[in-house]
């Protein structure tokens, strides 16, 4: 319908067309429109027009730029010209596909003429497809003609600015000469028309001119088809297998991380984030490169895990109390938490390292990591991967950055490219994927939903090595365990061995310090025995044995309580020779009995004293039951849950439908014929309050319907077309007229919220 205005066109659409419309582009219905002319003013919004070709693949921005080439903005054009002009390898059924795409987003409108909205020609550039502005001296001009008897260096120079940007620079821009006159091809061109000068050192060639050059092509070299991707197929198996050792090292990787901070905070810069030294500090703690360090952070940042003090001197980096529940879990369900936080982190742990454009180097942890359309940008290039056949990967991240590239040439900024081979090494240290292919777990994970984090963690339980029951001790005091152990077995050698070397093997070492350590937590020598003898493959070693005795021996004679705090020997002459050390004094140890000192000390600031001293005591409770006073770590309290960062839930069918039926309610009122009015005072914007009580008693006692401007709760201006029933108290009651019906629901109208009223006339 040529003239069809989009405000007509959204009129005369049905309820389904108007509601996926809404569906489709979010940010039309926030808050819900009032009537069709207020959803076609935000349909037409650059802004929002810009987002929506965000989601647009390449062949169908073609077509779009065609419609805008074609001056479809300012009026109606064929489907036909559409297509010649998107060139001749358009297929008309593709062509017409994106012409129903484009008119389901609400960009264009129309069925065999086409209009499209004009901030379609401002989203696209200043110059779409690559076209400048037309040169009304051309009208007319065979400029095909022109170009023929140009030389060959004024030609070459024309098509470079037709298949490129239409703007060139060259000091002849400034230089105004007759054509008999000219001695360049730029002063040539321009003396001919075939270039405009735009200033003094830059020209464009007009439209006209490059259309002539492209000939077929109107809209240039455009790549039509998606490119092909690149992939190599793995058994699932291997895949899976592959990532699940990936997420045991970066598990345990995590762990090291909470631990170090647990007993040394790193500082948090003035600024915010993580300093330079202390990420490379923590990146040789726990054996990787900066750049894993600083993804380690980031993911336990997004998850809870650890987060700034906020200390008004010398703030630090702190664990959180969500560590503890997350330390004792399986590692299965260690993973889930860790992929899913990294999934929906609104932030980007690539920029780490890189400098904004105040050369300011962007620290992890700070504010200028923060990108909330992150999730979302993951997410899109996992599910790439998903559209794969199980075990199925990309050769190289390149690759799959072409193809999301031609899917979303408008998406994702001058970053695009590296958010893709930042997101693939991330997701590979993560877990998710492995050999280039999404895992079973990273399905899981991204197919789920709210239960996503759940399934991936079953379904990477089961790719897991199946944790073991046993160690194998060595000759040398050392205990080898050749895989990830059972949890209780993991704890009870943390107890009585410390870690040397970790990686698919795990290496401990016991030492006295280490063999005293499970003495302090209450552990025996019968104990630790029993502990080797039934969990080690591999006999243990006569050097053990006798370790753990001769500590046992010493371990516990000394007996400390708090007074501060005590010490009890049943050994007079132990207790005297502790009184005679020198460290006695420092410690303030007082003798009460043959077999008792006290201090004012604390007990573990005694104990830590004495054993440097060479002493071997252990605290004990009220019952004489051995203590760990070990510190478990510094803590914060765990931040409050916020909403997970993915995609904006979608409106639920009753939503849309109910932001139809009011776009129904507000066309009908503003086509209603008004009589006499009641408009807003001068001032105020509301309407004179006595006016619109007396107007309104009249439309009651007359039996008319009355239309009125109110505002919601919301502060959205509407208006409706109301059967008054009863006004009083500050309310006006009416059934609301919609789809020409009066309504069975009664509503109620604040005279306060009403900005102007009208009788309508038959």
């Amino acid at each position: 319908m040529p003239g069809l205005t989009l405000v007509d066109w959204l009129r005369a659409q049905d309820d389904h067309t108007l509601a996926a419309l809404l569906a489709a582009r979010p940010d039309l219905a926030t808050p819900p429109p009032s009537e069709s002319a207020v959803l076609a003013a935000r349909a037409a919004a650059r802004a929002s027009v810009t987002r929506a070709c965000e989601g647009l693949d390449t062949f169908t921005l073609a077509v779009l730029d065609a419609l805008v080439v074609a001056e479809a903005d300012k009026e109606p054009v064929s489907e036909e010209r559409v297509r010649d002009t998107v060139g001749p390898d358009a297929n008309p059924v593709r062509v017409r596909e994106s012409l129903d795409t484009l008119v389901r987003l609400g960009l264009a409108w129309g069925a065999d003429e086409l209009s499209v909205v004009p901030a379609a020609r401002e989203a696209g550039g200043m110059f779409p497809a690559g076209l400048g502005r037309p040169s009304k001296a051309l009208d007319g001009v065979d400029i095909a003609g022109l170009l023929a008897d140009l030389p060959e260096a004024d030609r070459r120079l024309l098509t470079t600015l037709a298949t490129g940007s239409p703007l060139g620079r060259t000091k002849d821009a400034g230089v105004e000469v007759p054509l008999d006159e000219a001695t360049t091809p730029v002063q040539r061109l321009l003396a001919m028309g075939l270039l405009l000068r735009r200033d003094a050192e830059t020209v464009e060639l007009p439209r006209q001119v490059a259309l002539v050059i492209r000939g077929d092509s109107p809209l240039g070299t455009v790549k039509l088809d998606e490119p092909v991707l690149d992939t190599k197929q793995q058994k699932s198996a291997t895949v899976d297998a592959t990532a699940a050792g990936e997420a045991l090292e970066f598990l345990r990787r995590t762990e090291m991380v909470v631990r170090l901070w647990s007993e040394e905070p790193a500082a948090v810069l003035k600024a915010g984030g993580l300093g330079v030294r202390d990420l490379r500090k923590l990146a040789r703690e726990i054996d990787t490169d900066e750049r894993g360090a600083g993804l380690i952070v980031e993911v336990l940042f997004a998850a809870g895990m650890i987060g700034d003090s906020a200390a008004a001197t010398n703030p630090e980096w702190l664990p959180t109390t969500l560590v503890d529940p997350w330390l004792t879990a399986t590692p299965a369900n260690q993973w889930a938490t860790l992929a899913a936080a990294w999934l929906d982190m609104p932030r980007l742990p690539g920029l780490a390292g890189m400098r904004d454009a105040k050369d300011k180097v962007l620290a992890p942890l700070s504010d200028d990591l923060r990108r909330p359309p992150a999730p979302a940008e993951r997410r899109r290039i996992l599910s790439a991967l998903a559209e794969l056949r199980s075990g199925t990967g990309v050769s190289s991240p390149d690759g799959l950055a072409e193809v999301l590239a031609w899917r979303a040439p408008r998406r994702g900024g001058r970053l695009r490219d590296e958010i893709v081979r930042w997101t693939l090494a991330e997701a590979t240290s993560v877990g998710l994927v492995a050999l280039g292919a999404l895992t079973g777990a990273g399905r899981a994970l991204l197919d789920s939903g709210p239960e996503g984090p759940a399934a991936a963690a079953k379904r990477m339980a089961d790719s897991m090595p199946e944790p073991l029951d046993h160690v194998l001790v060595q000759a040398d005091l050392t205990v080898v365990a050749p895989g990830p152990l059972e949890p209780a077995l993991a704890v009870d050698m943390g107890h009585v061995a410390d870690v040397e070397s970790a990686g698919s093997a795990t290496v401990y070492r016991v030492t006295e310090a280490s063999v005293r350590r499970a003495l302090d937590v209450g552990r025996t020598a019968e104990e630790l025995h029993d502990l080797f003898r039934t969990r080690s493959r591999t006999p243990v070693p006569q050097s053990l044995t006798y370790l753990i005795d001769d500590v046992a021996r010493r371990h516990g004679r000394l007996r400390g309580g708090a007074t501060a705090s005590f010490l009890r020997c049943d050994d007079p002459v132990l207790l005297a020779e502790v009184a005679a050390h020198p460290a006695a004094a420092r410690l303030e140890l007082r003798k009460i009995a043959p077999t008792v000192l006290v201090s004012p000390v604390a007990l573990a600031d005694v104990l830590a004293e004495l054993r440097d001293s060479g002493f071997a005591p252990a605290a004990e409770d009220a019952h004489g039951q051995v203590l760990d006073l070990r510190p478990s770590g510094l803590r914060l309290p765990a931040p409050a849950r916020s909403r997970r960062a993915g995609a904006p839930s979608a409106a639920s069918p009753e939503r849309l439908q109910a932001m139809v039926d009011q776009l129904r309610a507000g066309d009908m009122a503003a086509g209603t014929k008004r009589g006499r009015t009641v408009s807003p005072s001068a001032g105020t914007g509301a309407a004179d309050t006595a006016a619109t009580l007396a107007l309104l008693r009249e439309a009651i006692e007359r039996n008319r319907q009355v239309w009125i401007g109110f505002v919601d709760s919301r502060g959205v201006a509407a208006q409706r077309v109301v059967d008054p029933f009863r006004v009083g108290g500050g309310v006006l009651e009416g059934r609301d007229v919609t789809h020409g019906a009066v309504q069975d629901q009664l509503r109620q109208y604040p005279l306060h919220r009403i900005t102007s009223a009208s009788l309508v006339e038959s």
